[in-house]
């Protein structure tokens, strides 16, 4: 009796999305038991961490814990390093050395190298692949090797509600102010006041709010409206549809 072929293509199809759906279902499992919570500290020894912070498993480098404090509500990517010290296992003394704020979000990939005092604002949100240091190499010496050279060190804080772009780069000594929004690629030094906006490397202000003035230069786009309490998804769907017909 001949062997109909499309038996053996749909068994081996069903395999396969059987096998998919399992990896999905074992990968969803490891994300979700890896991730780092304040319930599940995992095996660190954070000197704080809020309620609701999560850091999404897998983690980046993480050592100097005990010296590092996470505010509540806290969203640490995937990939993300946190380090303080200049390597693990050194006695930094009394006081924190890295600080984030209440809601930080840091997006997968980003770094943030605290070997003295760096502090994040609440409610600041950072793309993906941020770099901030508080550490720089030295160059005086031109017979030795960069890498071998004593580096050196700033302390840096960003002020409450910014906004840092992806690839930002944040240097030792920098200071940034209030709602400051940091463009994608930009390499921060320096004070930034608040609510202004800085791109380029090195990064200058290109935008800032003045009282009584507004944002000088103006913005090009009228703000966002937001969507009003109340309103469902089905709703917005109408309403999308019905702006469709109408142009």
């Amino acid at each position: 009796m001949p062997i109909n072929q499309n038996v053996f293509s749909s068994l081996t199809a069903w395999r396969r999305r059987a096998v998919s759906r399992a990896v999905h279902r074992g990968a969803r499992w490891v994300r979700e038991t890896g991730a780092v919570t304040a319930e599940r500290p995992g095996p660190y020894r954070f000197r704080q961490i809020g309620t609701g912070t999560r850091l999404a498993f897998p983690q980046g480098t993480v050592f100097g814990d005990p010296w590092i404090e996470l505010g509540a509500y806290c969203i640490i990517g995937q990939d993300v390093t946190l380090t303080a010290g200049m390597m693990p296992d050194l006695d930094l003394g009394a006081d924190p050395i890295l600080t984030l704020g209440n809601g930080v979000v840091l997006g997968r990939g980003s770094h943030v190298i605290a070997d003295v005092r760096l502090t994040i604002g609440d409610d600041c949100f950072f793309g993906p692949g941020v770099y901030v240091t508080t550490t720089n190499h030295s160059y005086d010496d031109p017979e030795t090797p960069v890498g071998k050279q004593w580096p050196r060190s700033e302390p840096v804080a960003i002020g409450p509600g910014g906004w840092i772009g992806t690839g930002a780069v944040i240097l030792p000594g920098a200071r940034l102010g209030r709602n400051v929004v940091v463009a994608a690629g930009s390499v921060v030094r320096g004070e930034v006041p608040d609510h202004a906006v800085v791109a380029g490397a090195p990064a200058r202000i290109v935008r800032r709010w003045e009282p009584g003035a507004g944002w000088q230069p103006p913005l090009r786009t009228p703000a966002p409206v937001p969507i009003p309490e109340g309103v469902t998804p089905e709703q917005l769907v109408a309403l999308g549809e019905w702006e469709k017909a109408e142009s």
